[in-house]
């Protein structure tokens, strides 16, 4: 969601701040700003809508300064405009914040009504603006005041913090939003992202909740929400600039649907065993975990639900074990019955979504193992689930998730596989499932070679207002996560069911004016989804089909077919997913809508 940057050191800050906020575009926002505080005077200056509005304003009177602070937001607290984009002030302090502050409704009328402090904007942020002002008439410091104001707070920030008459000073804090210190010899850099710093210093501190940072050049210290002096050790950012550029391709999106034949060797990478028939997982390496459980309960939200949905096909099938599907959302909010024997599976591309973080801390709360798979390393849940397993997707900018959804079912594959072979799964179907793994690579190959075909198809259909995915059995969830790529991007209404369910409602909807892309690969349901299709057929339902290498028989029900190569049971919904990919990219191409940042959306959802 939100992005924040911040900058104190020797350079000049503002290009330090811009490019920042540039890097951490993909997030999604509908404003920016930035702060700039030089010779006892913060200049603030904000604009609704891209950060290229934001630059043009900054272009002819750039304000000067070695400390600064900016933001792209998000709106949750009043309408994207100018008056409400971030930074903040309240007299000497100018802040930004990602996430929401529950109780800002109270904290401003005491402020209006104890303070007479008047409100410009409609947020939560200039709430807590005003807070730390007054707080900074009675505290000895800046930190002191940001302390005293956030022990007032409900609900969850992350803030940077100026004031005009503590010119050489930084302070940041976070509760439940991300942020990180990245350390160089004669300055600091603040970001809720670790991409805005690559380039500037591969070497970073993440902040954990209730905690302070406090900053000058090239040195911080980290205090608790008790004043209590806080040690990190620092970690070093492997990413390179190059990962989080497009490479000559027109949108991030294509390039990450584009890279994954490498993304797939790189999660595979040392950890199967072909001679054994297994996988091998650092955070499953204990044996005794393989008796222990008796189920799995897997979280995620969007497309990592979806991930999980899929993983609790191949997981059944795997491990012999029951395996639970949750919403985060839903899942945190409710009163459900947990096996303290369980493995709590949390998927996650960011590793901070709000409700899938929540949702590990009750699983925590409640004494269940859990184990993560996680794309971005570092990140809240990675460090703080039981185990995990880290996705090496590498950045995933595009708001549309795709290579991350791939790297989340083969993670899937590989903790079954592992567990599996621990419990009842034959040696033999074992090295079937490490062969398959191992070809897969190359196969995905074999379907993006088809982009021409694929953009040739979704130029034909780009007019379509609705759109109907069909699958069965595995190619279910893929039919979900197809539909949601595609309205996503597109901004098509599409929707996805399971094909034995169409006739129980669905098949009302079949019209000539409905196109219904059909999943009939050859599987062991492979005769009966031929009947669905039969029915969709009979109807005057407009196909587009995914099918099998070699079936010549799909072309007596449509002329618009994709195949994909003939493969193993536990790798054909990956083979499947990826042509929709490149089919939803291309329609967003093809109507004109903003395929690496949609309307609305945001990358990483840290708020409710």
């Amino acid at each position: 969601m939100c992005g924040i940057i911040g900058y104190i050191g020797k350079d000049k800050a503002l290009p330090v701040l811009l490019d920042g906020l540039r890097r951490m575009e993909y997030r999604g926002y509908d404003s920016a700003g930035v702060a700039l505080l030089d010779e006892g005077k913060t200049t603030v200056v904000k604009r609704q809508g891209k950060i290229v509005n934001l630059a043009v304003a900054l272009k002819e009177h750039p304000p000067a300064g070695h400390l600064g602070i900016g933001h792209t937001r998000w709106a949750t607290h009043g309408v994207p405009n100018e008056l409400n984009a971030h930074p903040h002030q309240a007299g000497r302090i100018t802040i930004v914040h990602n996430g929401i502050i529950e109780n800002y409704a109270e904290l401003k009328a005491e402020l209006k009504a104890k303070h007479h402090r008047t409100f410009l904007s409609d947020t939560d942020t200039e709430v807590l603006a005003h807070l730390i002002a007054v707080e900074r008439d009675t505290t000895k410091s800046l930190e002191a005041a940001v302390l005293a104001a956030l022990l007032q707070v409900e609900g969850t920030f992350g803030v940077l913090v100026l004031d005009d008459q503590e010119p050489g000073k930084l302070v940041a804090a976070r509760r439940g939003s991300p942020l990180l210190l990245g350390i160089s010899a004669d300055a600091i850099y603040l970001a809720s992202d670790a991409t805005a710093v690559i380039g500037h210093t591969d070497r970073v501190v993440y902040l954990d909740d209730d905690e302070i940072a406090v900053c000058t050049p090239g040195k911080y210290d980290i205090i608790d929400f008790e004043a209590q002096a806080r040690q990190h050790e620092e970690h070093k950012i492997e990413l390179e600039l190059g990962a989080i550029e497009k490479a000559g391709y027109d949108h991030f999106l294509l390039k990450e649907i584009m890279e994954q034949p490498r993304t797939i060797a790189d999660i595979l990478r040392g950890r199967l065993d072909l001679e054994a028939g297994t996988s091998r997982l650092g955070g499953l390496s204990d044996p005794q975990i393989y008796h222990d459980i008796t189920r799995f309960l897997t979280i995620g939200c969007g497309t990592a639900y979806y991930a999980g949905l899929l993983g609790q096909y191949l997981l059944e099938r795997l491990t012999g074990l029951p395996v639970d599907i949750e919403f985060a959302s839903e899942f945190r909010y409710r009163e459900p019955i947990v096996d303290g024997r369980a493995l709590g599976l949390i998927i996650t591309q960011s590793g901070e979504t709000a409700d899938t973080l929540a949702s590990l801390r009750e699983l925590k709360r409640r004494d269940i193992r859990t184990f993560g798979l996680v794309n971005v390393i570092g990140s809240s849940v990675a460090r703080e689930v039981d185990g995990g397993m880290y996705l090496h997707a590498g950045p995933e900018i595009s708001v549309a998730s795709t290579k991350a959804f791939t790297a989340q079912v083969i993670g899937h594959l590989l903790v079954g596989l592992q567990i599996g072979r621990g419990r009842q799964l034959p040696i033999t179907e074992g090295q079937a499932v490490v062969k398959a793994l191992q070809a897969l690579p190359a196969q995905v190959q074999s379907i993006l070679d088809q982009r021409v075909h694929i953009q040739k198809l979704a130029k034909k259909f780009a007019r379509h207002k609705n759109v109907m995915y069909l699958g069965r059995d595995t190619l279910y969830p893929v039919a979900l996560e197809a539909a949601l790529k595609l309205k996503e991007i597109s901004y098509i209404h599409a929707e996805a069911y399971a094909s034995g369910e169409m006739k129980h409602g669905p098949v009302a909807l079949i019209d000539p004016d409905l196109l219904v892309i059909f999943f009939n690969p050859k599987n062991s349901l492979y005769d009966k989804t031929r009947s669905n299709l039969e029915e969709v057929r009979a109807r005057g339902g407009r196909l587009l089909l995914v099918g099998t290498e070699g079936d010549e028989s799909l072309k007596a029900f449509s002329e618009d077919i994709i195949y994909i190569p003939d493969s193993s049971p536990y790798t054909q919904p990956i083979l499947a997913n990826i042509p929709m990919q490149l089919f939803a990219y291309y329609v967003a191409v093809e109507r004109g809508t903003d395929v690496d940042q949609p309307r609305n959306l945001a990358k990483s959802v840290t708020v409710e």
